[in-house]
């Protein structure tokens, strides 16, 4: 267990002072994520006016996000895939829900949905950047629980991500 997070703050301290130019993934994550939401969308459209053409579109906005999101998540193991699926999932719906209080003049509760809505795509991106695999994420939040192993994903994609960086 011990093992596990040194390797995975070893591959850490490798990426620190390099960027990673993820622009391109990090927009197609955006547009999978709002493909998620439109899957979400057309069921619950379907199940409410119970028309079967909802159902119909779904099924095709899923066909495009499985192509969509095997540009990101790559040979996946075990359950990554699925993992991948949810984390970008629920930091969509956590940054809608922000955005909601946001407007409502909620200002606290939004920021601390936004920053657990970037803490689950920081670990996204972990995952497919291949920072720590998946089994090591159990033995790491074991590990690392009183230190935030969530917080350390989202300050290492801060240092690593340049989304401007087109070079």
């Amino acid at each position: 267990m011990k093992k596990d997070a040194e390797q995975w703050l070893e591959k850490i301290q490798q990426l620190k002072g390099k960027t990673v130019d993820l622009s391109l993934d990090e927009d197609l994550s955006i547009g999978i994520m709002n493909l998620i939401s439109l899957e979400e969308h057309f069921y619950f459209t379907a199940m409410k006016t119970n028309n079967q053409k909802y159902l119909d579109m779904m099924q095709a906005i899923r066909e495009l996000r499985v192509k969509l999101l095997k540009k990101i998540v790559t040979n996946p193991v075990g359950e990554e895939w699925c993992i991948s699926k949810h984390l970008l999932a629920a930091s969509m719906r956590l940054v809608e829900v922000g955005t909601k209080e946001m407007s409502k003049g909620n200002k606290k509760p939004a920021e601390e949905l936004f920053e657990s809505a970037f803490d689950l795509y920081s670990m996204f991106f972990a995952i497919n950047l291949k920072i720590v695999g998946t089994q090591k994420i159990e033995h790491t939040l074991e590990f690392e629980k009183q230190k935030g192993v969530m917080t350390k994903f989202s300050k290492t994609i801060k240092e690593i991500v340049n989304c401007c960086k087109e070079w």
